[in-house]
C-alpha cells in the first residue's frame, strides 16, 4: 500500500479531528494541532493518504519553537504530533510523514528540529539527545531529542529551547 503526503488544507479538517480522535485518548493530546493553529504556532501539517482510495492514513505537525544559542536567536521547530491510524502502523506512514516534513523544514531554513520521543525510533532519523543537551527546556533529558537540519550547530554555550505555549497542556493533562 502507498502513500501520498501532501500538506493539509481546509477540506482536511474533518480528517484531521478523526486521525488526532483515533490515535489520542486524552483530550489535550488530540486537541494539540487545533491549539498551535489557534496560536499561530503551527508551521506545517502533512496528511498521508492511500494512493489508490485517497483515505488518510496519518499526519505529521510542525510547530515553532523559541530557541537562543549563545543568546542569539535561532530558527527552530517541533515535530509533535506524529500520528498514524492503528490499521497503518507498521506500513511505513509514520517514517515517511518525518523524513517529509524533516525535508520541508530543512528547505525552509530551520536549523534545528526537537521531538519529545523514544530514541529507539527517532535515532533512524538523525534526531539524538546530544543534539539537545545543554539547552534549557523543561523537557531536558534522554527523550528530548534534536536534530541539525542545516549541519552547522555551533559548539560551545547553548541557551534556551521553548515549545510553543500549547504543549503546557500536555503537561498538565
Amino acid at each position: 500500500m502507498s502513500s501520498v503526503i501532501h500538506p493539509a488544507r481546509p477540506v482536511d479538517a474533518a480528517d484531521i479531528d478523526h486521525v488526532l480522535g483515533r490515535c489520542f485518548a486524552r483530550p489535550a493530546e488530540a486537541n494539540l494541532v487545533k491549539q498551535l493553529a489557534i496560536d499561530g504556532e503551527l508551521v506545517l501539517v502533512l496528511i498521508a493518504r492511500d494512493e489508490a482510495t485517497s483515505d488518510v492514513q496519518g499526519l505529521v505537525a510542525v510547530s515553532r519553537m523559541t530557541l537562543s544559542i549563545g543568546g542569539d536567536p535561532a530558527p527552530a521547530v517541533a515535530l509533535a504530533p506524529v500520528a498514524v491510524l492503528p490499521e497503518h502502523r507498521g506500513s511505513g506512514t509514520a517514517e515517511a510523514l518525518i523524513r517529509a516534513a524533516i525535508d520541508r523544514m530543512r528547505e525552509a531554513g530551520a536549523l534545528l528540529m526537537f521531538v519529545l520521543g523514544e530514541p529507539g525510533f527517532y535515532n533512524r532519523f538523525g534526531f539524538s539527545a546530544q543534539a539537545a543537551e545543554g539547552f534549557d527546556s523543561p523537557y531536558a533529558g534522554p527523550f528530548l531529542l534534536a536534530l541539525d537540519l542545516q549541519g552547522g550547530l555551533p559548539c560551545g554555550p547553548r541557551g534556551e529551547a521553548r515549545h510553543a505555549d500549547a504543549f503546557a497542556a500536555l503537561a498538565e493533562g
